[in-house]
């Protein structure tokens, strides 16, 4: 039977709360296998740490925690997977948008270049049916003086300004092209805090090593988001125990403060370094592309928003319904989808941008709010002192494992190890 089975079953025996005594003698297991498996399910599950009468620690589970067990279990599996594909088509996405904007662009501008010759080509049969009937020479010299270009230079996307002067130089490999600015634009660079959890963990266990391996769960909160479920539930810690194989310890008043003797045993003696007194989130922002390269994304959509209106004009126009077959045909029918995106392209950005200044100010208040918990470390009150005080107790040096104290390593044969060992004694004595 599976370890992580026989506590489960433990723990539903018992009535969903238990103590590590409790699902050893249950369960048949070991206590340190028995400790390290139900710090894991708690984790998993949100259960809760409790200190009983005794002072002896226990942990309440709530009666359905195999369900949530296999909920998370499932959800983890489905994140995991999407993670493995979306890394193979996020480059591909993030192309296509551009590629659809110029894409769309030019259909439009050849939209309104075919409609336009074809209003003139009626126009200019019509202008030679007056003028058979009314015996007059030299309207075509009219019309072609008098209409111009009414598109002005319809290709200026094309405008090697457009693309910016790097293109005929040294560019740089890790500068950012037009077509990812016009995704970035769109859609931002990701989010900046993707490594928020290997930073919160890494800031931890540099905070337990920096406290000689012994902490206080108020030394914990200011590197978590969510503490205050219940006043006075240190219920957080159990994640954190969970992971560097931590236990608690009890004080005759109920005190409670956390070892991690795993963290202190080190290959070379380190000195632990913490960086922060607290976890900072990164704000989001808007786009990393250079404001040259917003600007143009920003030029081409409003140069695609009003060429589009102005063909959905041409394409309203009642003499052109005769014409609307062949290429002109295909525009129409897809003309929903160019304005369409035309519009998507200007105020997809624009809410990007309020969801953002939402999603800052939320950043803004968890590290106000983890600042202030590390605050409180510095000005301790005689409870807090306390705590800190009885944690100092179970401090503990780091356990270097020197090269020249080796009972065994499989560099070298055992026979040898053995021969040295003994020239070694014999030279201590």
């Amino acid at each position: 039977m599976a370890t992580r089975t026989a506590v489960m079953e433990a723990v539903e025996k018992l009535n969903y709360r238990v103590t590590i005594g409790d699902v050893a003698a249950q369960s048949g297991l070991d206590l340190n296998t028995a400790q390290r498996e139900i710090l894991a399910l708690a984790s998993e599950t949100g259960g809760n740490l409790q200190v009983a009468e005794s002072g002896e620690i226990a942990y309440k589970f709530a009666p359905n925690f195999r369900q949530i067990l296999v909920s998370r279990s499932f959800w983890l599996q489905v994140k995991e997977w999407l993670k493995g594909v979306w890394k193979w088509v996020f480059y591909g996405i993030r192309i296509s948008f551009g590629i659809l904007l110029i894409v769309s662009i030019i259909i439009v501008v050849l939209g309104i270049i075919a409609a336009t010759i074809a209003l003139n080509s009626q126009r200019s049969g019509n202008d030679r049916d007056d003028r058979r009937s009314d015996n007059r020479g030299g309207g075509g010299f009219i019309w072609l003086g008098g209409w111009g270009n009414p598109f002005g230079n319809p290709f200026i996307m094309f405008d090697p300004y457009y693309y910016e002067p790097e293109r005929i130089r040294q560019r740089d490999p890790d500068e950012m092209g037009f077509l990812e600015s016009v995704f970035s634009f769109l859609f931002g660079d990701g989010n900046p805090n993707a490594d928020l959890e290997e930073r919160r963990w890494r800031e931890i266990a540099a905070m337990i090593r920096s406290n000689n391996g012994v902490v206080v769960a108020e030394q914990i909160a200011p590197y978590l988001d969510e503490t205050s479920r219940l006043e006075g539930d240190e219920y957080f810690v159990i994640p954190v125990l969970s992971k560097f194989n931590g236990f608690p310890e009890v004080s005759d008043a109920g005190t409670l403060a956390y070892k991690f003797p795993d963290l202190q045993k080190v290959a070379s003696e380190r000195k632990a370094k913490v960086n922060h007194s607290y976890l900072q989130e990164k704000l989001w922002k808007f786009s990393q592309a250079s404001q040259g390269k917003i600007a143009l994304a920003i030029g081409l959509g409003v140069f695609y928003l009003v060429a589009s209106l102005y063909l959905g004009s041409l394409l309203g126009n009642p003499r052109l319904a005769t014409s609307l077959v062949g290429f002109l045909g295909f525009i129409k029918a897809a003309y929903g989808f160019l304005l369409g995106y035309a519009v998507l392209f200007l105020s997809t950005p624009l809410v990007r941008y309020f969801v953002l200044q939402y999603l800052n100010g939320g950043i803004g208040d968890r590290n106000q709010k983890r600042a202030a918990r590390a605050e409180q470390l510095q000005k301790p009150s005689s409870t807090l002192r306390e705590k800190l005080n009885f944690a100092k107790t179970f401090a503990t040096k780091q356990e270097v494992i020197d090269q020249n104290n080796l009972a065994y390593t499989t560099e070298q044969d055992l026979t040898d190890q053995e021969y040295a060992k003994l020239l070694k004694e014999n030279k201590e004595q």
